[in-house]
């Protein structure tokens, strides 16, 4: 499925609502209410959530948010092209960083993973392409959080075109938390405020 912006004069600011709903324990509803969860095209902030994703694996999505200012800054605000470029300096000082998640593996994934993005554009292709050619088809809202799957066939299928890229972390779970975020599917739940054409694939 081809990637297909909103128009501009109905972008909405809104959370991912799956982050928002399992993470009510921890803190407020400001997952869901302040940061943007709309389609999402953009390389540069499809890198970002898939490398959140990843550091995210075992830990609370709540400590990957508190954490995420400091994410850009150590990551060169997740530029593809600067990430790329870090060596094992940038990986000393990224495990020195006490405000990150200091996980050697997920670092030099990272890292890795950016290298893998710059190739793709060797190949006249991009992360967008990959990405958005695994969007299922639109489905219904889930009625209650119980309904929302962990991972599905589609998710299973993102993360074996991400692996045959390259990609590293990126595992069914992982890639479905991706799709929620980046708008590939829609799990705000039925009743939610935020409007349905704004999230998941288009029809």
């Amino acid at each position: 499925m081809d990637y297909r912006p909103l128009p501009d004069d109905r972008k909405t600011q809104f959370q991912d609502y799956l982050h928002y709903a399992f993470s009510l324990e921890d803190g407020p509803q400001s997952d869901h209410d302040e940061d943007p969860d709309e389609r999402v095209g953009d390389e540069r902030a499809l890198f970002e959530k898939l490398c959140l994703e990843s550091f995210q694996a075992g830990l609370s999505w709540l400590t990957i948010l508190r954490k995420r200012d400091a994410f850009r800054e150590a990551f060169a605000g997740f530029d593809p092209e600067a990430v790329a470029g870090f060596g094992s300096s940038e990986v000393t000082r990224l495990l020195a960083d006490r405000r990150i998640v200091r996980n050697r593996a997920k670092i030099e994934a990272a890292i890795s993973n950016a290298k893998v993005l710059w190739g793709l554009h060797d190949q006249g292709r991009s992360l967008t392409e990959v990405v958005w050619d695994a969007a299922p088809p639109p489905r219904p809202r889930p009625g209650s959080p119980d309904a929302v799957p962990a991972s599905t066939p589609a998710s299973t299928s993102l993360a074996t075109a991400l692996k045959r890229e390259g990609f590293r972390f990126v595992g069914p779970t992982t890639a479905y938390a991706f799709m929620q975020a980046m708008g590939l599917v829609d799990d705000h739940l039925a009743g939610c405020w935020v409007p349905a054409e704004l999230t998941g694939p288009a029809a």
